[in-house]
């Protein structure tokens, strides 16, 4: 029997049904497998497989429609909007492919923002921002807005933003779709490097196989479906 103690997520016959002018639409079936702590997990499959739809059930984003999602061991049944609200703000970092950085803040003030949410004093806000930004390599590029920086920085802030609040699990939704191949491998080692350093959990969804075949655990989605699991030790 599979043992729970280090277990971040866990899902047990997650389903997941969108419906639109009276059709429903499975994006999620009988979904079954458990994040454990500090893993790098690569997550592939075709467009419309599903792979969007599953880290947004494991982001806090959307709730399964069927099943039984687990944080930690409890059951997001059990807790009040608020209370994943909070999960979410405190336990969670997420970077998109779009970067989705506030275009009229500084690079430091977007990594500091999700502090702010969290009340955290000031000058603790700042520090971590510096800190978390030093980590990425920008800590040059403090006071520089968005639209001053290439698609890589800009990247490296989403992350910086990501780590600041030490999360417990990153989800990351094609995070080099809009990047070079250079430096799509730049990010990738750089978040992979972070993962080791912090003993953070990742998920990173990609449709670039060279990117997938580093991570130390691989999940392929087709269909709604988990197809293939398994550990390759790339990570």
């Amino acid at each position: 029997m599979e043992k729970f103690s280090d277990a971040v997520l866990r899902f047990q016959n997650i389903h997941k049904i969108f419906s639109s002018d009276g059709v429903n639409f499975t994006a999620l079936e009988k979904i079954n497998f458990t994040i454990h702590k500090g893993e790098f997990i690569g997550l592939s499959g075709k467009s419309g497989s599903g792979k969007t739809s599953l880290l947004n059930v494991a982001g806090l984003i959307d709730p399964p429609t069927k099943g039984d999602l687990f944080i930690k061991n409890t059951n997001i049944k059990d807790l009040k909007d608020h209370e994943l609200s909070l999960i979410r703000a405190q336990e969670i970092g997420f970077i998109f492919q779009t970067f989705n950085l506030l275009p009229l803040l500084s690079a430091l003030e977007n990594v500091e923002y999700p502090l702010m949410l969290l009340n955290i004093p000031e000058a603790e806000r700042l520090e971590r921002a510096h800190q978390a930004l030093k980590r990425v390599g920008l800590e040059g590029f403090t006071h520089r807005r968005p639209g001053q920086l290439s698609g890589g920085q800009r990247q490296r802030v989403a992350i910086a933003r990501a780590i600041v609040k030490s999360p417990t699990l990153i989800l990351a939704d094609e995070p080099t779709a809009n990047l070079d191949t250079k430096t799509s491998e730049e990010v990738f080692d750089l978040l992979m490097g972070l993962q080791q350093d912090m003993k953070v959990t990742v998920m990173l969804c990609s449709h670039d196989p060279d990117l997938i075949a580093k991570t130390q655990r691989q999940i392929k989605i087709s269909d709604g479906h988990i197809i293939s699991d398994s550990l390759v030790g790339g990570a």
